[in-house]
């Protein structure tokens, strides 16, 4: 409900439950990608609302007693709003802490993160050590960052989404600045980078990520479909789905939400058979041939 601040220069928009609820619907599907939740070992899913629910303020006083304004306040994302004049609420102040209470509470041996978390993840070391005498270990990750630094995201409108079909992955991969080519190999793959020319390496990297996410079958479509696509420069409309309702609803179909198909079509980047079409109400046909943006090719069963 109360979303981390890190690198964000204004206070997060705080959700209801019923807006988080909304955004874990698909968190489960997505992870299963690369996550086991059932056999041996299986991963679990827990919500800190069934133990942050239960502090009373007694509790949160006593918690906050291990820590001095000083530590908090020298986060560089608090100086930077500090000397640009704009407020840090007490919500976002105390988010490490209760980060802390879940190591705590969990009796966390090792927390895993990517390096701007690095701030929240020590709260927990400083309350295991002082309050049970137990070292937590901490690994930091480094990011995928683009050619501003800014790390790879939703929020930032650059995401490959683990939801996404292989040709959009591999897509996305292709159309990556030569400059992620490197830590793309490092960060995503267990492959050594080749040394030959970037649209090569790119279309190692693009390959390999679909094989991990949706098989080696999905790996050699995705690759032939960006060929025929954009190399060979002849759309390749294979991927058939049923229509769903209007026009806005049967793209979002494909991995994206109404609104996100609305908009394109309001830009004019939707054509059927050959015809851009600007009214998200029109009924797909079967047989149609739909083009969405550059990439995305799909016929009408």
């Amino acid at each position: 409900m109360v979303g981390d601040p890190t690198d964000k220069s204004a206070a997060r928009q705080r959700l209801t439950k019923h807006e988080v609820q909304e955004n874990l619907k698909d968190y489960k599907a997505q992870a299963s990608k690369i996550l086991n939740f059932e056999g041996e070992n299986a991963a679990e899913i827990k919500f800190n609302s069934d133990w942050l629910a239960k502090l009373n303020f007694e509790d949160i006083l006593e918690l906050t007693s291990n820590f001095t304004v000083q530590q908090f306040i020298e986060r560089d994302m608090f100086q930077e709003r500090l000397k640009a004049g704009k407020p840090i609420h007490l919500h976002e102040f105390l988010y490490p802490l209760m980060q802390g209470y879940d190591s705590l509470f969990m009796d966390v041996d090792l927390e895993i993160g990517g390096n701007d978390q690095l701030f929240n993840m020590l709260p927990g070391r400083t309350l295991l050590k002082t309050l049970k005498n137990k070292e937590k270990y901490i690994l930091t990750m480094k990011l995928l960052t683009d050619p501003s630094g800014k790390k790879m995201g939703k929020t930032e409108g650059n995401v490959i989404n683990l939801s996404d079909s292989g040709e959009d992955i591999y897509g996305k991969i292709m159309a990556l600045p030569d400059s992620l080519i490197e830590p793309g190999f490092e960060l995503l793959t267990d492959l050594a980078l080749p040394n030959k020319d970037s649209m090569i390496q790119k279309k190692l990297l693009a390959s390999d990520l679909v094989r991990q996410i949706h098989g080696e079958e999905a790996s050699k479509n995705a690759q032939n479909h960006f060929e025929s696509t954009f190399q060979n420069k002849t759309p390749d409309f294979s991927e058939e789905i049923e229509a769903s309702g209007n026009l806005a609803t049967t793209i979002a179909e494909t991995g994206m939400t109404v609104s996100e198909a609305k908009r394109l079509i309001s830009q004019n980047a939707v054509d059927v058979n050959g015809s851009t079409i600007t009214d998200f109400t029109y009924t797909p046909q079967s047989g149609d041939k739909i083009k969405v943006g550059k990439k995305k090719f799909i016929t009408i069963k």
